[in-house]
């Protein structure tokens, strides 16, 4: 038997935000407290929400001290922020920060046995759903509105831990790309591959099957198509990329990752490293790890990322195509391409390596991941191939 969990609503493209108020109506919610950064408050971004719920005399407070790879004390004065305001539901307003920071305040709220945070790593016993959450996208590449999966950071010992809950799930999503359009060129890069790193994994971890493939497979051609378009603030380019992410959203929430992200998220833990930087230098090393473990996926990959003659190309010959069509997407994008440019330090390798043998994410890597292979990995991808 096989489970498929996804929001109860959503709205996507130009215009999408305004499906909010008629949610908010519908739902009877009384009070918001929204959940985002300072940054998103400074540049007007979280404006465009709250100026429609000032015309439809809705109430909210806003929480916007959620940082990048939020930490259990953002979430913990997120938590005590939201019994002080008397709100009912959340409106998260971001990118995977501030969504997973209100997913985690919802479930805590509700599941207040959880209220240390660490102890929802990996998939906790938890009873209740979260409380109510509207999450409105500004980034193109994490899906968090859409995933039953958040991760946040444990500052004390350096690491990143990931929390899997079907009661966490935002009842309704919103994929406006018009609350995309203030994305520099790098945040829709790193965003963007990201996304593609979803998909990929998504598309070739254990668990998949049919229907996320069929998602996943869609992603890979929306995003390597339009994520060009993109980063140079293509309004089309933006909102096929707001699909796209929501797509592989959908699907790999439901059959989960690989050892990209297990790789990814120490990085981010220890340097502070934007997760979608860190998923975009590692997925080429990765894909070459797993190549030989996905049948003949990596020629659909290819496919659908445009490369010529697929039909006629070995077996090898295909896997290697659909390597130099990411490499060559995130050249195009600018993104660095090895782990010594985004700062790391080759004395941390070894440590690396155990965190992300630990990671949840790592166990649905098609390839079975072996200690000294994911540090050699590690390796490769700070020395460059």
């Amino acid at each position: 038997m096989k489970k498929f969990v996804l929001n109860e609503t959503s709205y996507h493209g130009s215009g999408a935000i305004n499906g909010i108020v008629d949610e908010v109506k519908a739902r009877g919610f009384k009070k918001a407290l929204i959940v985002t950064d300072s940054d998103l408050v400074r540049f007007n971004v979280v404006k465009k929400v709250t100026n429609l719920l000032d015309k439809n005399e809705l109430v909210y407070d806003i929480y916007d001290e959620v940082k990048a790879n939020p930490s259990v004390k953002v979430v913990q004065n997120g938590v005590e922020r939201f019994k002080e305001s008397g709100a009912d539901y959340m409106i998260a307003i971001g990118g995977g920060s501030p969504q997973d920071t209100a997913k985690s305040i919802g479930i805590i709220i509700n599941n207040p046995e959880f209220a240390d945070v660490k102890s929802l790593e990996g998939v906790a016993p938890t009873q209740n759903k979260s409380v109510p959450v509207i999450a409105v996208a500004t980034t193109a590449g994490t899906a968090a509105e859409t995933t039953i999966n958040y991760v946040i950071t444990d500052e004390e010992k350096r690491r990143k831990f990931v929390c899997v809950d079907p009661h966490d799930i935002p009842v309704v999503a919103v994929v406006d790309p018009d609350m995309m359009s203030s994305m520099p060129k790098g945040l829709t890069a790193s965003t963007g591959l990201d996304a593609l790193t979803h998909a990929i994994e998504g598309y070739t971890t254990l668990g998949a099957w049919e229907l996320a493939d069929t998602l996943n497979l869609k992603a890979i051609e929306i995003i390597a198509r339009s994520l060009r378009a993109a980063v140079e603030n293509d309004p089309k380019g933006r909102e096929d990329m707001a699909l796209g992410q929501y797509m592989t959203g959908m699907a790999f929430s439901n059959v989960g990752l690989g050892v990209v992200h297990g790789m990814a998220h120490p990085l981010s833990a220890f340097y502070d490293t934007p997760h979608g930087v860190a998923n975009a230098v590692l997925l080429p090393y990765v894909m070459r790890y797993n190549k030989d473990y996905t049948g003949e996926k990596f020629r659909e990959i290819a496919r659908v990322m445009n490369v010529a003659g697929v039909d006629e190309m070995t077996q090898e010959e295909y896997r290697e195509a659909a390597i130099n069509a990411v490499i060559q997407l995130s050249k195009d994008c600018n993104i660095p391409q090895t782990l010594k440019e985004i700062g790391v330090k080759e004395e941390d390798l070894e440590a690396l390596t155990d965190a992300a043998m630990a990671d949840v994410c790592t166990g649905g890597n098609p390839r079975p991941c072996v200690r000294e292979e994911i540090l050699e990995l590690y390796k490769e991808a700070y020395r460059g191939i």
